[in-house]
């Protein structure tokens, strides 16, 4: 891979922030795309592209409005409270469709730039109820990817089988745990770095981070 191109499905996030990082390590060139879909906060948007300019990656941003009108949730709609799903519900920042149109989007967009290669950052470990990031779907779409452009991608999941923990251990291994604590926005309620410490997202990521500084992702 080291002699290909990669495009990243980029938020400027934790978990996208170290496939970035993973992908500059494993490919010859990479860029980077983010989706603006009206999200809850644009802050979002601006980390990202302050990142991709910090590590000189080209960034495209790609406007995805008609999904914010067409799904309304936690993450498209401030009046929408952040929680999880009750048993058998999705959480209320379960944007439908939203992983199946940035990876599709993503491909067209491969194909305009030469590169065969499209990583993601979802997971099915530290599984938040998404079912657009189970590992197969993201096959089942890959394989629908090829066949609709007659091409040959590759989607990558680097995170879909580790937790939390691990993911920061890989940051770590990237020698980038530093830059991934300090300057990515996981937080729902639009806090750079450590976040609110409350949400889900914050939650989520202060016991991963407190586990692997424990010794406990090995």
């Amino acid at each position: 891979m080291k002699n290909e191109k990669a495009v990243v499905v980029f938020s400027g996030g934790q978990d996208s922030t170290t496939c970035l990082f993973w992908a500059l390590k494993n490919f010859r060139e990479v860029e980077a795309v983010t989706f603006d879909y009206n999200q809850r906060h644009r802050l979002e948007i601006e980390c990202a592209e302050r990142i991709a300019n910090e590590v000189g990656v080209r960034h495209h941003i790609l406007d995805m409005s008609l999904l914010n009108q067409l799904a309304p949730n936690a993450l498209t709609r401030s009046e929408i409270e952040v929680k999880d799903g009750a048993e058998g519900e999705l959480p209320s920042t379960f944007v439908p469709g939203r992983n199946l149109l940035f990876l599709s989007f993503a491909g067209v967009l491969a194909s305009q730039i030469g590169a065969k290669h499209i990583i993601t950052g979802v997971c099915e470990t530290d599984f938040s109820g998404y079912p657009d990031c189970r590992d197969m779907f993201v096959k089942s779409l890959n394989v629908t990817l090829n066949l609709a452009m007659d091409d040959n991608f590759v989607i990558h999941t680097p995170l879909m089988w580790i937790n939390k923990a691990q993911t920061w251990a890989l940051a770590d291994e990237l020698g980038k745990l530093d830059f991934v604590r300090e300057k990515t926005l996981t937080c729902y309620n639009g806090i750079i770095s450590d976040g609110c410490g409350e949400c889900p997202a914050c939650v989520l990521r202060k016991r991963g981070l407190e586990e692997y500084l424990s010794g406990g992702s090995k």
